[in-house]
C-alpha cells in the first residue's frame, strides 16, 4: 500500500525516491504512508514545528503488517545491493559504533539507522527505525540484499501484528540537514524526547575536570581525591568539576551481611553483582570527618597504592581467569590454581590494612548516620572541605547506575519495593560483542525497584545528594531495562516510567540538566529518555589497554574511540550533547585524545592517576582557570568520510569539521589499525593498516551553512590556514588546489581556517589565536575591523579579544605601525613568509586574572 507522495514511492515492490530505486523486492505486506497522514499533532515548540512541516514532504513512515500477532517480528524491507551505506549499529548492549557497506546483507544487527548515498539525484536518504506502541525497532541483515527491521516489545505479554509507523523515512540534499530534519521529523511525532536545541546544557561543557575513575577504580576514597584535585591546581590548572565514580556507594553482595558494605573491591567487574544496601554513601566515605584535609595534621596519601592494588587484583583476576578455563578443559585438580588465588586474595587484603584510619576518627565515633552527625561527617563534610579548599571547583557529579549499583537495589533493605528480576537478553543483541558486564549482570539479576515508585528512588537518592553538595550525576548502565521489562509491560513502557521519575528528579535536584548519560547508546533511551537529560558520552570508555590481551590495543584501540564519537554525534548530536569522554593525560597515545577533545566541541575531563599528569598537554587544552577554549558546534565527520571507513580500509584518514567564533577547523586524525569484525563479532587490531595515510584537506570540507553566523565566513575571498601541528601558514582560496597532508598512525593534525580580511586596499589581516592552544582559534573572543572610508592609512586598525596566555600569531600582509596591549603599547614581532602571500605577527600576553585572563589588543596600520 502507498499513499502519494512527492518524492517517495512505494509500488509495484520497489521503494523509490524521486524516482531512483531505493529497495526492491519489498513485500506486499510493506506501507509507507507521508508524514503528514500519520503525525496529526504535537507538543513541540512552535518554531519547530512550523520548520519541521515546511519540511514534511520530505519524509514518511514506513510500517509492516503480520497475520499473527507476536511480542517480537522480523519482516523485510525491501532489498538493495551497489549502493553506499552509512549506519550505525550496536556492537554491545549500552555501545554503538559506525558501519559502512554497500548492500542490505552488509548491515550489522542492532542498526540504529542507515543513511544511503544516492548521487544520482545528489540526495541521501535516511530510515530510522523508531518505536510504535510499546515496540521499538531496529534494522538487521536479511539474505540476498534485504533490509530486515525487527520489532519487539520485550514482554510475551504484549504482542502486535500490524505497525504503520514503525520507522521513519527522509531525503535531502545535505547529510548534515538530513540528520537534523529527520531527528526533527521524529521528535515532532513521538512527542517522548526533545531535541538538543529546546534544551539547556550544563556548565560543565565549557571546562576543565577530573573523573576518578582510572584513577581508583572501586579503591576511591575521600584523602585520594583531595590530594588528585590539589594535584592539579598545584600543575597550575584548576578542575572546575569532578565526577566521583563508581566505588562510593554501599553496595554488597548476595550472601554477605546485608547491612555492610562488601570490602575490597578494586577493578570493574567484581561490582556487577553488587545490589545499593542503602541510598547514600559507603563506609569510608561516611567516616570522613570534617576538616581533617583541612589542617596541619591532615592524612597522608600514598599515590602509588592505588597502582599497585590494580596491579595484584589484575593478578588475582588472572588466576581466576587460568582456573576457569582449566575448570573447561576438564582439568579435575584445581588445588593448584585454588592455591594461588588465594595466596593474591591474602595479599590484597593485607595491602588495603588500615585503610579506613585516614580519617583519623573510630568506627563507632564515625558513625555518619546519626543526625547530630550529619554536619561533621560523611559526604557532606567532604564536599563541603574541597570547597573550601579549592574555590574553582564549581561542580562535584557522583556516579550511579540507572537502576542504583550495578545489580539494582537490595530487596529489604530500603524503604523501596525491590525485586530481583532475571535477565532475559534479546536475540537481537547475539550479533553484539562478548561483553563482561552483560555476563555479570545476566549472572546476578537485577534489583528491581517497581517502576510505580521510580520517582520515589530517584528523589530519594537524588535529593539527599543535594543537600549534600553534589550538583549532579553520571548516571551509567543505562540500557538494562530492556533485560527485564517482561513482567512490566514490555521495554518500552518500562523504560517510559522509569525515565519520567528520572526526568522529574534531574528537574526538581539538579537544575534540570546536572546529568551525563552513558552506557546508553540504544534508540529506547533516546526516543524515551531525553526530554530533560541534555548531555551524554558518543564514545565507549576510554581504554587504557586492551583488556582482550593484545599489546597493539593500548594504541589502536585510541582510534576505535574517535570513530565511536564522531560518527554518533551525527544522531545523538541532534539530541543531546556530545561528550567524548575522559582520558589520561600521561598515556601513550594522550595527545592524540587530546587532539580531537580539542575541536570536539564539548566537556575536556581526564581519568589521571594521582601524580600521573602531563601538565603541559593539558595546558594545551585548558586554561589557568580551568575553562576551555571550546568550539561552538559538535564535531562530525565530514562528507567525504561518511560513506568510507577510517579504521582499516587502508586510505582513509577521520577528518571532522568544527566551527570556532570568527573561523573553522578540520581536524584530521590517522585512525588506521582496528575495527569491527562480523564474523568474530567483535573489535580487534588490524595490523597492517596502522601505518602512515595521506589527505587532503579544503575550505569545502567545513560545512559552513550549520550554523547560522558561519555562512558568510564560508563565503569569504581569502583564508589564512594554520596547521597547528606543523605550525605553517598557509594562504587559500576556494580555487587553490587542496592541502596535501601526511598523518602518522595515532598522530593528527588541525587545520584552522579563517577569513581573511581587507583594511582598505593595501592591508589584509586574520587573527590565528594562541599558537600554545590546540584549538587557537577558540581563544579569540571578540574582533573588531575599523576600515574607515576615508582612505588615510592611520585609521584602519584591528581590535581583539584574546583569551588566554602564550604566544598570540596573526597573519598581516604588512607589519603594522604600532600594537597596544591592554591600552599600553607593546613591542610585536612581524616576519615575512612567502607561503602565506604576506607575514606573521607575533606577541607574548599574559594571563591576567583580574580581567577574567582576556588581553585587549589594537593592531593600528
Amino acid at each position: 500500500m502507498s499513499i502519494p507522495n512527492k518524492y517517495f514511492d512505494l509500488s509495484n515492490g520497489t521503494f523509490s525516491v524521486k524516482g531512483v530505486p531505493l529497495l526492491s523486492e519489498v513485500p506486499t505486506n510493506v506501507s509507507f504512508s507521508p508524514f503528514s497522514s500519520i503525525c496529526q499533532s504535537s507538543d513541540a515548540p512552535l518554531p519547530l514545528l512550523q520548520r519541521l512541516l515546511s519540511l514534511s514532504h520530505k519524509g514518511g513512515f514506513l510500517g509492516f503488517s503480520k497475520d499473527e500477532p507476536s511480542d517480537r517480528l522480523m519482516n523485510s524491507l525491501g532489498s538493495f545491493t551497489g549502493r553506499d551505506f552509512l549506519s550505525i549499529f550496536r556492537f554491545k548492549t549500552w555501545w554503538s559504533t559506525m558501519w559502512v557497506g554497500n548492500s542490505g546483507s552488509d548491515l550489522q544487527m542492532e542498526t540504529q539507522w542507515v543513511q544511503f548515498d544516492v548521487p544520482e539525484i545528489s540526495s541521501y536518504v535516511i530510515i530510522i527505525p523508531i518505536i510504535e506502541g510499546g515496540f521499538r525497532s531496529a534494522l538487521h541483515p536479511g539474505s540476498d540484499g534485504h533490509v530486515m527491521i525487527c520489532a519487539e516489545s520485550g514482554s510475551t505479554q504484549v504482542k502486535a501484528s500490524n505497525f504503520d509507523a514503525i520507522a521513519y523515512v527522509h531525503v535531502s540534499d545535505n547529510p548534515y540537514n538530513l540528520m537534523k530534519e529527520a531527528y526533527s521529523a521524529v521528535r515532532v511525532h513521538l512527542n517522548t524526547f526533545r531535541l538538543l536545541e529546546e534544551k539547556t546544557v550544563p556548565n560543565i561543557v565549557n571546562k576543565f575536570g577530573w573523573c576518578t575513575w582510572d584513577a581508583f577504580y572501586l579503591t576511591v576514597e575521600p584523602a585520594g581525591i583531595w590530594h588528585g584535585v590539589n594535584d592539579f591546581v598545584e600543575g597550575g590548572v584548576s578542575p572546575r568539576f569532578l565526577i566521583i565514580d563508581d566505588g562510593w556507594q554501599s553496595i554488597n553482595l548476595d550472601g554477605e551481611n546485608p547491612n555492610e558494605d562488601t570490602k575490597n573491591l578494586v577493578l570493574g567487574g567484581t561490582q556487577m553483582t553488587a545490589r545499593l544496601h542503602r541510598l547514600d554513601e559507603c563506609e569510608k566515605f561516611r567516616k570522613y570527618k570534617g576538616g581533617s584535609m583541612l589542617g596541619p595534621g591532615a592524612p597522608s596519601f600514598d599515590p602509588k597504592k592505588p597502582k599497585m592494588l590494580i596491579s595484584k587484583a589484575i593478578e588475582l583476576e588472572q588466576a581466576e581467569k587460568d582456573r576457569d578455563k582449566a575448570i573447561q578443559s576438564g582439568v579435575t585438580d584445581l588445588s593448584g590454581f585454588e592455591a594461588k588465588i588465594l595466596k593474591f586474595k591474602q595479599e590484597l587484603n593485607e595491602m588495603f590494612g588500615g585503610e579506613g584510619e585516614s580519617s583519623n576518627v573510630s568506627n563507632q565515633e564515625a558513625c555518619g548516620s546519626c543526625s547530630c552527625k550529619a554536619e561533621t561527617y560523611g559526604m557532606k563534610a567532604f564536599t563541603r572541605d574541597l570547597r573550601a579548599k579549592f574555590k574553582g571547583l564549581d561542580d562535584i557529579y557522583v556516579w550511579h547506575a540507572l537502576c542504583g549499583a550495578w545489580g539494582g537495589v537490595r530487596p529489604g533493605s530500603t524503604h523501596l519495593s525491590a525485586k530481583v528480576v532475571p535477565c532475559k537478553v534479546s536475540p537481537g543483541l547475539d550479533g553484539t560483542m562478548t561483553d563482561l558486564a552483560v555476563v555479570k549482570i545476566v549472572e546476578g539479576g537485577i534489583g528491581l525497584v517497581h517502576p510505580d515508585q521510580s520517582e520515589d528512588f530517584y528523589d530519594s537518592m537524588h535529593s539527599y545528594l543535594a543537600e549534600v553538595g553534589i550538583t549532579g550525576v553520571k548516571v551509567d548502565v543505562i540500557h538494562t531495562l530492556e533485560y527485564v521489562s517482561e513482567e512490566y509491560g514490555g521495554r518500552v513502557e518500562l523504560a517510559k516510567a522509569y525515565y519520567k521519575g528520572l526526568t522529574s528528579s534531574i528537574s526538581k535536584n539538579f537544575k534540570g540538566n546536572g546529568l551525563i548519560s552513558s552506557m546508553q547508546q540504544c534508540n529506547d533511551f533516546f526516543f524515551l529518555g531525553t526530554n530533560q537529560i541534555s548531555i551524554g558520552r558518543v564514545g565507549d570508555d576510554f581504554w587504557f589497554q586492551d583488556p582482550n590481551g593484545d599489546p597493539m590495543g593500548v594504541y589502536w584501540l585510541q582510534g576505535v574511540h574517535m570513530i565511536h564519537c564522531a560518527y554518533n554525534s551525527m544522531w545523538m548530536g541532534q539530541i543531546i550533547q556530545p561528550d567524548w569522554d575522559m582520558f589520561q593525560s600521561d598515556h601513550l597515545c594522550a595527545k592524540f585524545h587530546a587532539g580531537s577533545r580539542a575541536i570536539c566541541g564539548g566537556p575536556v575531563y581526564v581519568s589521571d592517576s594521582v601524580g600521573g599528569h602531563d601538565f603541559d598537554l593539558i595546558k594545551k587544552l585548558v586554561y589557568p582557570d580551568g575553562t576551555i577554549p571550546k568550539c561552538q558546534h559538535f564535531a562530525l565527520p565530514t562528507r567525504d568520510c561518511l560513506f568510507k571507513n577510517p579504521l582499516f580500509d587502508q586510505k582513509t584518514i577521520l577528518k571532522i569539521w568544527n566551527f570556532n567564533k570568527y573561523g573553522g577547523v578540520i581536524g584530521a586524525f590517522n585512525c588506521q589499525g582496528a575495527g569491527w569484525d562480523p564474523k568474530e563479532q567483535r573489535i580487534k587490531g588490524y595490523s597492517h593498516c596502522y601505518k602512515p595515510m595521506s589527505t587532503t584537506v579544503q575550505i569545502s570540507d567545513i560545512e559552513w551553512d550549520q550554523k547560522i553566523e558561519a555562512p558568510q565566513m564560508g563565503n569569504a575571498e581569502e583564508y589564512i590556514v594554520y596547521l597547528s601541528e606543523a605550525q605553517e601558514l598557509l594562504f587559500v582560496t576556494h580555487k587553490s588546489d587542496a592541502i596535501q597532508a601526511t598523518i602518522q598512525p595515532s598522530s593528527f593534525e588541525i587545520f584552522s581556517f579563517v577569513p581573511v580580511e581587507k583594511l582598505g586596499h593595501t592591508i589584509k589581516f586574520a587573527p590565528i589565536g594562541l599558537t600554545n592552544m590546540f584549538n587557537n582559534g577558540g581563544t579569540i573572543q571578540e574582533l573588531e575591523y575599523i576600515n574607515c572610508d576615508s582612505g588615510a592609512e592611520n585609521n584602519k586598525s584591528v581590535k581583539i579579544k584574546v583569551k588566554g596566555d602564550g604566544n598570540f600569531l596573526a597573519y598581516s600582509s604588512a607589519s603594522p605601525k604600532v600594537c597596544y596591549l591592554n591600552g599600553a603599547e607593546v613591542a610585536f614581532e612581524w616576519l615575512a613568509i612567502a607561503s602565506a602571500n604576506g607575514g606573521k605577527l607575533t606577541l607574548n600576553l599574559p594571563w591576567v586574572e583580574e580581567a577574567g585572563g582576556i588581553s585587549d589588543i589594537a593592531f593600528v596600520f
